[in-house]
């Protein structure tokens, strides 16, 4: 069996998966407690309010304090998960998600939705392209991008009883459908998806299914591209990067998020200081969010698998 799906199909929607996950959680252990920002309707909770009604707590519009009470909670013994849309529970709350739960070494699940372009109609104000660069900067984070609902909902589980600030990076509807359900997932390692010899792809999020998509047009000019899905962003799988670095001339990174301190930039660290090879980076440069499909701001970022062929081509001049 391969290690991921070939055929293209979608997942369940995301924010399903979380509501559904989270009930399965609170009936094994009641530890577990849900945060919102008033977005239950947004990320599929209302069936966790509905059955879980003293353990779901709506925080309103009040970022910020969330953090604060997901504090507190964490001193108590509970296991809190955060959720609002990424731009959120990063930016707007950041100096809380840093001090009351990152300087105190508390444990916390943070998930922040709507990652990047997904956001589409919510345009600008509501588009993360810098949450990873933020979360990435506090000491001791760990630091994740699901790729599908099978890694979502598996991870979710797995970590519920490691301590720590986990920041999970999701789309809230569907994505392509990669991994089978008896996949498994360990933080901290990248997944090789397709091996290849003359270039190294490094993906996360939407992009692993543009960078998959970049290298069956690759393959018909005679390039043979490796594909990683590098879920986990920190900490970033040296072993793997440093294996690549050494065994394909070039390495390109795809992202849907700000060039800067996000994928790309932990990925250059490592080969940079390890085994520097010619790098090339596929994400947002010196932009802003704005309103359009999913589809429209991926050619206006320059998000797709053409982009990732042109780097490809130009870095192996």
């Amino acid at each position: 069996m391969s290690n991921y799906i070939k055929e293209v199909t979608k997942t369940k929607e995301l924010r399903k998966v979380y509501g559904n996950t989270l009930i399965d959680m609170m009936t094994k252990d009641e530890r577990v407690v849900a945060l919102e920002a008033d977005l239950m309707s947004a990320i599929a909770t209302k069936s966790v309010q509905d059955t879980f009604a003293d353990r779901l707590i709506n925080c309103g519009i009040q970022e910020a304090n969330m953090m604060g009470v997901a504090a507190g909670l964490s001193v108590t013994g509970m296991i809190p998960f955060v959720h609002s849309f990424g731009i959120f529970v990063t930016r707007r709350a950041y100096d809380q998600l840093f001090l009351s739960l990152g300087y105190a070494q508390l444990n916390a699940r943070i998930i922040g939705s709507d990652a990047g372009v997904s956001a589409t109609h919510n345009g600008g104000t509501h588009m993360p392209f810098e949450d990873l660069a933020l979360v990435n900067a506090i000491p001791n984070s760990i630091v994740m991008e699901m790729s599908d609902d099978t890694m979502f909902e598996q991870l979710l589980k797995k970590t519920k009883d490691e301590y720590g600030l986990y920041y999970f990076r999701i789309v809230r509807k569907e994505m392509r459908k990669l991994y089978h359900e008896d996949q498994t997932f360990e933080v901290g390692k990248g997944i090789v998806l397709e091996d290849g010899s003359d270039v190294t792809i490094v993906a996360s999020g939407i992009m692993v299914d543009e960078a998959l998509k970049a290298r069956e047009i690759l393959a018909k000019e005679g390039i043979d591209a490796a594909v990683i899905d590098m879920f986990t962003i920190k900490p970033i799988d040296e072993t793997l990067l440093v294996e690549y670095a050494k065994k394909t001339k070039l390495v390109v990174t795809a992202e849907n998020h700000n060039v800067i301190g996000g994928l790309g930039t932990m990925v250059s660290q490592c080969i940079g200081e390890q085994h520097p090879v010619k790098m090339r980076h596929i994400g947002v440069k010196e932009s802003f969010g704005q309103v359009g499909t999913k589809e429209y701001l991926q050619e206006v970022y320059k998000l797709r698998a053409v982009d990732i062929v042109e780097a490809v081509k130009d870095g192996l001049k």
